[in-house]
């Protein structure tokens, strides 16, 4: 909901990194990176190191972000490079759920995280399509000025409030199973919001 407001301040903050401390790297080690040690966040969930996983998750985050300003600064943006961004991003979205309900190792959880899991799903084909119609429309990326590869159609829950849920997942361990049933309804509010914009405009 709030990822296009916070775009710009967010490039703003980590342009004086990805400047002067990530020039050399290329943009595509970053993401492999990040994923990564997403991977190890899930692992460590799983092992029920929940600080530890909280703070891999924070670290993948930042290194999520810094990413596209490397590639942006240093003109290094390709396809290939915001396609495996996505990706390796919807992957560690999959593991870390599935860590923390493996953690937890109860029916209750379980069901809950099928249900989060399947709002993902949802949720993928709602953006993902309607984001290549966008850019068939020439209504994407380039025609809005976006700082991502493709346009990303809003919603209730974008990317910063899924960086909160799951935080909130590793910080409230005992609570997952609520805590991923909310998720859940809030993804869904967000395809039906998608659909309700798609009928209205496309």
């Amino acid at each position: 909901m709030l990822d296009k407001i916070l775009r710009s301040p967010k490039e703003q903050m980590l342009s004086p990194v990805a400047y002067r401390l990530l020039r050399p790297i290329h943009p595509t080690s970053i993401t492999i990176t990040a994923w990564a040690i997403g991977m190890f966040a899930a692992i460590a969930a799983w092992q029920q190191a929940y600080l530890l996983a909280l703070l891999l998750w924070v670290l993948n985050r930042l290194l999520d972000g810094l990413d596209g300003t490397v590639a942006r600064i240093h003109q290094k943006q390709t396809d290939l490079g915001g396609y495996l961004d996505v990706l390796l991003d919807t992957s560690i979205y999959c593991a870390l759920p599935l860590g923390l309900a493996l953690a937890a190792n109860t029916p209750a959880v379980y069901l809950n995280l099928a249900l989060l899991l399947g709002s993902f799903y949802l949720n993928t084909a709602s953006w993902m399509y309607l984001a290549a119609l966008l850019e068939k429309r020439q209504h994407g990326a380039n025609a809005q000025q976006e700082l991502t590869t493709v346009t990303m159609p809003g919603g209730l829950i974008e990317g910063l409030e899924t960086m909160i849920f799951f935080a909130l997942f590793l910080l409230f361990p005992a609570s997952i199973g609520p805590l991923f049933a909310i998720m859940a309804l809030l993804v869904v509010v967000t395809v039906i919001w998608r659909l309700s914009w798609a009928i209205r405009h496309v």
